[in-house]
């Protein structure tokens, strides 16, 4: 099978995409098309992280929106909220 290549907001490269996207509708659509696996699977532990510290509810609307713009942030390279204690990994 053929990897899907995309050009990865995240990273401004072309890189291994994403084989179907994460959700239904237009946000799945934007980040099948701009986000590489790469890049969503680093949001994914991410999102994780902050839901555990934070225990956040995923049934309130207000959660969801919330990590959304923190998911834009992200993959913008702009401010994302850090869990607390995170370091991140040292590019050597």
């Amino acid at each position: 099978m053929m990897t899907r290549s995309v050009y990865c907001k995240k990273y401004q490269q072309e890189m291994e995409g994403l084989e179907t996207p994460p959700y239904p509708g237009a946000k799945g659509q934007e980040i099948f098309d701009n986000v590489s696996k790469q890049a969503w699977e680093e949001w994914l532990a991410h999102q994780t992280m902050i839901i555990n510290e934070r225990s956040l509810n995923l049934m309130d609307p207000e959660t969801r929106k919330y990590l959304t713009e923190q998911m834009d942030k992200f993959f913008a390279n702009e401010d994302f909220e850090q869990a607390e204690g995170y370091v991140a990994p040292n590019k050597d």
